[in-house]
């Protein structure tokens, strides 16, 4: 039997930075994933991008990864929302954030976030972990049998492997299997929306700005990427469709899908062109009724899978990291059993007020947007064009995106544990 004082089931973007954070805090940690981990840092593994937000950077940076990350982090610079119809054109009426507003007098503004490669991230986290002492790569392996008392949590793999911890964590994603064993239920629905992802070329820079237009059938995402090998210009896509259109935009031949995506990109970075693979996602929410069970704690997406349309899914993931990584190290200072009741409950009160409110925004803003209400859609442009007239809502909305309101973990807020 080998003993952990943290055991993380699922090594993706979430359970790897876990175990990372964990163990350069000192905690003994194990990391177990089915999947082996150089296949996640292939090109066809996985070809979306994440938005890492300002304050999530700071963690990648406490725990030695940023260095390896930078070089291939877009910084975003300007946000620019709008309405938009069917023909891809958007409404005169929009809201633009600059990341200047957030920076306090006399201080240099910060990029908002940063966009870079999810394979790029995973190599990094991968890099790390392998050279740090306190954590235990297992994988590839299985869970086939998980047991949790009062005293420890205990996993049996396929391997023959056994693995006690204090606690076990479940960064499964959102249809895991420990949430469901554990008997939490879920808030899950889906939005009958299909996510297409995809890079795009394009005459001109970007400059920074990442632009989302709400177009009838849900939104669709323009996020600045680095420049490619060659120089060419590059942005990652992510494109919300109608379930039934998008598989039909999924079929179309080469020439028909590039017609239909430059009306819909529109013309304001010039010549634009779909490259590469194209990824499909189905769209849903999912959000677990309670974050935590006996020796048992739900981080990132087994807590909460929330709809793209922000971009904050992972940020919120990320949060959560630092908050259980700051308890558990808080508690074995203090001599205290890192599964304990009390010590997961701080967790899971710390997060459950921000988590909530970012899977009711994102669900309401799917809601109000995905449509072609022409009331509505009025009423929309008038909220935007509202709001950004009032510097003030613009700064909030401005920090909110970077991860700077509300009560943040040290590890957030740019401190060592």
């Amino acid at each position: 039997m080998e003993r952990f004082d943290l055991a993380v089931v699922g090594a993706g973007l979430n359970g790897s930075l876990l175990a990372l954070a964990a163990g350069e805090a000192g905690l003994s940690t194990a990391l177990v994933d089915r999947v082996p981990l150089d296949l996640m840092t292939e090109a066809g593994f996985d070809g979306r991008t994440t938005a890492i937000a300002y304050t999530s950077q700071r963690l990648f940076e406490a725990v030695g990864v940023w260095a390896d990350v930078a070089g291939n982090a877009e910084p975003i610079l300007d946000i620019r929302i709008s309405d938009a119809g069917h023909d891809g054109r958007a409404s005169r009426m929009f809201l633009h954030f600059d990341h200047r507003e957030a920076a306090a007098e006399g201080t240099a503004a910060a990029p908002m976030g940063w966009i870079v490669e999810n394979r790029l991230l995973r190599t990094a986290l991968l890099r790390r972990l392998a050279s740090c002492p306190a954590v235990a790569l297992v994988a590839p392996d299985e869970v086939t049998e998980s047991h949790r008392d009062a005293d420890r949590a205990e996993l049996v793999l396929k391997s023959g492997r056994r693995i006690a911890a204090r606690l076990l964590a479940s960064a499964e994603g959102r249809f895991g299997s420990m949430r469901e064993e554990a008997g939490i239920g879920a808030r899950e629905w889906s939005y009958g929306q299909i996510a297409l992802v995809l890079v795009a070329h394009h005459e001109r820079p970007h400059r920074g700005v990442a632009q989302e237009k709400f177009l009838p059938g849900g939104p669709f995402a323009i996020l600045p990427m680095r420049d490619g090998p060659n120089g060419e210009h590059r942005s990652s896509i992510v494109w919300s469709e109608d379930a039934a259109l998008a598989r039909r935009l999924l079929a179309l031949d080469e020439a028909h899908f590039r017609t239909e995506f430059a009306r819909r990109f529109g013309d304001h970075l010039g010549a634009v062109e779909p490259v590469g693979p194209r990824w499909s996602h189905p769209l849903g929410l999912v959000h677990a009724e309670r974050y935590i069970e006996e020796r048992l704690v739900l981080v990132g997406d087994a807590a909460h899978g929330l709809h793209p349309i922000a971009g904050q899914g992972y940020n919120l993931g990320v949060r959560d990291i630092a908050a259980l990584v700051e308890v558990l190290v808080d508690a074995k200072r203090l001599g205290l059993d890192l599964g304990a009741a009390d010590t997961l409950e701080r967790y899971a009160q710390w997060r459950r007020a921000d988590n909530f409110a970012m899977v009711a925004a994102t669900d309401l803003l799917n809601r109000l947007f995905s449509n072609d209400s022409a009331p509505l859609r009025l009423a929309r442009d008038l909220g935007l064009a509202a709001v950004n007239r009032v510097p003030p809502l613009r700064r909030f909305f401005v920090r909110h995106a970077m991860g700077m309101v509300g009560d943040l973990p040290r590890l957030i807020r740019g401190e060592r544990l």
